[in-house]
């Protein structure tokens, strides 16, 4: 009692956990630390997700993995009378540059490039950060969650683009635009990467933080 007293007083905060309580996760009623169930939507009560750092980083493996071939591979497969194409993502830029559309590239390379691979490192920094020392304090690292929660809804630019040119070049045998083996991959990147930052248990922020003091 006496070092939960002193951590109080050095942060002015107290946790759920500290409190003797715990919180439903899908409605949001309080109980009594220990309590099974939910007592209004019946779901199961966890103070802390004690797996949630192991699915954070296999979802985040699975994501970058897939990650690698969507560059790889063609994102896009164009077809007309005289010729065939097909076009990376980092190839779509380069032409997007090469044709001055400089705006549409940057957008491109950021939304498909920056932001996934910015993703992959804050999840991973987080996750390592509530097992080991860190220089971030807890409100950083709050803010560097909600960060990823933010740009996640970004990163599907290039999916929505190649699933828009699909559905309206399609002129029979004059040309044609389809999706390459890329466009999956990097559909299932982004959607583990999602699943990976939703497995984080923002409430081991907080336990990491108290270690820390």
């Amino acid at each position: 009692m006496g070092s939960i007293g002193q951590s109080h007083a050095s942060t002015g905060l107290i946790t759920a956990r500290e409190a003797g309580l715990v919180a439903c996760r899908r409605c949001g009623q309080v109980h009594a630390l220990g309590t099974q169930n939910c007592t209004r939507c019946h779901g199961a009560l966890q103070s802390r997700d004690a797996q949630s750092l192991q699915k954070v980083w296999a979802w985040l493996i699975a994501g970058i993995v897939l990650f690698i071939p969507a560059n790889i591979y063609p994102m896009l497969l164009t077809n007309t009378l005289i010729e065939r194409s097909d076009s990376t993502i980092i190839g779509g830029v380069v032409e997007l540059i090469h044709y001055k559309s400089y705006g549409i590239a940057l957008i491109v390379f950021v939304a498909s490039i920056m932001i996934p691979i910015g993703k992959f490192i804050a999840i991973a920094y987080l996750a390592i950060s509530v097992q080991q020392q860190s220089i971030l304090n807890m409100h950083q690292r709050h803010k560097l969650y909600d960060f990823v929660e933010f740009i996640g809804r970004w990163s599907m630019i290039d999916v929505f683009v190649v699933a828009i040119l699909s559905a309206l070049v399609q002129l029979n045998t004059i040309a044609s635009i389809n999706p390459g083996i890329a466009a999956l991959s990097f559909a299932l990147s982004v959607i583990f990467t999602m699943f990976s930052a939703q497995s984080f248990d923002p409430r081991l922020i907080w336990d990491a933080d108290r270690k820390n003091r």
